[in-house]
């Protein structure tokens, strides 16, 4: 049996479907079981995996765990060794590849996520172990500009060259399949999408996609962060990420080629996720703005 915390997400809900396709066991955790609309054959209970003691009686019989940094917040130390109590054998983590950096810098921390907590607890665990260093996942990018497209071909944002190698959640989730299940320990793994590309060619290839003449405008950064702030957007959040762009603009992003070496198959680009999302760009109109990724 393998718990997946985190199961109705943008990583656990392909992931607990990859496992259930394999005919693993598969126990999914959410707060919200009645809305979770997971595949049949998922066994859902109630739970939050940022109150380990919820878990217990959801821990009998798990040989492998996965564990959601968001999902276990400042719990997960506490989590994996009640895992390893109840006879848990495995436990992979997702994580960041800016795992490293000061924790104030590191945008997504201000939005939850406890990365550093949740590597630093399966490795000192004393089980086997895998944690998935993940780069900026490609679903930001409609966070990050999905309601604009909706309502029009201009794309407004800050820094138009910087550069992400987005990396499709399916992807993320085979990886995380595969570290679940194989007889080799994995350790930490850097995974990314294939290709580097700047904000203003993410624009291009989802135009290309939808057959749209989708432009990207850059914008003052003092315009976006005012922007974000009266969106509702954490002051703190607002500044990481903008000082991200800054301290990163005119690098190249990291590109790994992690995910073919541990699935033995490319990882899926930009354009092929954008394929896959494209009924989600053409939604009716929302609040159109600039909403930012958040790794």
């Amino acid at each position: 049996m393998i718990l997946v915390t985190g199961a109705t997400g943008l990583v656990g809900r392909p992931l607990v479907t990859a496992l259930a396709a394999d005919g693993r066991a598969v126990r999914a955790v959410t707060r919200a079981p009645a809305a979770a609309a997971l595949p049949d054959g998922i066994e859902i209970v109630h739970g939050d995996p940022s109150r380990p003691s919820t878990l217990a009686d959801a821990l009998k019989g798990v040989t492998a765990l996965f564990l959601h940094p968001r999902a276990a917040g400042e719990a997960a130390a506490e989590l994996v060794a009640l895992a390893r109590d109840r006879g848990v054998r495995r436990v992979v983590a997702l994580s960041a590849l800016n795992i490293d950096e000061d924790p104030d810098d590191q945008p997504s921390r201000h939005r939850g996520d406890r990365n550093k907590e949740a590597e630093q607890a399966v490795t000192a665990s004393g089980l086997e172990w895998a944690s998935l260093r993940s780069g900026t996942f490609a679903a930001s990018s409609l966070h990050a500009w999905g309601a604009q497209i909706r309502a029009g071909d201009v794309v407004h944002g800050p820094y138009p060259e910087f550069s992400e190698a987005p990396i499709h959640e399916q992807d993320l989730a085979d990886v995380a399949a595969r570290a679940l299940i194989t007889d080799r320990p994995l350790g930490r793994l850097e995974l990314t999408g294939p290709h580097a590309l700047t904000h203003a060619r993410m624009i291009e290839v989802i135009g290309g996609v939808l057959g749209r003449p989708l432009t990207y405008r850059g914008v003052p950064p003092e315009a976006a962060a005012e922007a974000l702030l009266r969106q509702g957007v954490a002051a703190p959040f607002v500044a990481a990420l903008l000082a991200r762009y800054r301290r990163e603009l005119g690098r190249p992003a990291v590109v790994t080629d992690t995910v073919q070496r541990v699935l033995g198959r490319p990882a899926h680009d930009y354009a092929t996720w954008v394929a896959d999302h494209a009924d989600a760009f053409a939604a009716p109109p929302t609040t159109a703005g600039f909403t930012p990724p958040s790794r």
